[in-house]
């Protein structure tokens, strides 16, 4: 089960990062419906992600890195800065979202072009951060007294 969470979750950020490219590409292009449609399933994409990552985490705590010695600043500062840009990713989102709802649009695209790389930066580093725990994972020990 631990391992179909960690899947489910890592495609379904993918996936949204996808879906977040096709909006940009239909409102470059003036197909305001799509581009529409396409940002609420990339919203729901990654609000799916949410659900399964949390609930991995809580069914089955972190996954530490135990790869090599020579990697470990590179994937802490890949952890550290994919997790920082992820949690302002979600109230950023609502707000885009939000202006876009209020037909407040030239505040919507303002900070789009803000949201759209914070957002694919966390996609594709989680991408990344799953396949290094992939294979250089470490489950955590039990609690030594």
């Amino acid at each position: 089960m631990k391992d179909l969470l960690g899947l489910l979750a890592v495609w379904s950020i993918g996936l949204s990062g996808l879906s977040l490219l096709w909006g940009v590409w239909f409102i470059r292009r003036g197909k305001r419906e799509a581009h529409h449609r396409a940002m609420l399933l990339a919203t729901a994409l990654a609000a799916l992600f949410l659900v399964f990552y949390l609930a991995k985490w809580g069914l089955y705590g972190t996954t530490a890195y135990g790869g090599p010695e020579a990697w470990r600043g590179a994937y802490y500062f890949v952890l550290l800065t994919h997790t920082l840009l992820a949690a302002l990713n979600g109230p950023l989102a609502l707000y885009v979202i939000y202006r876009a709802l209020r037909g407040e649009f030239a505040l919507h695209k303002r900070w789009a072009k803000v949201l759209v790389p914070i957002w694919l930066y966390v996609a594709l580093t989680g991408w990344v951060i799953y396949l290094v725990l992939k294979r250089y994972g470490v489950e955590p020990g039990g609690i030594s007294f």
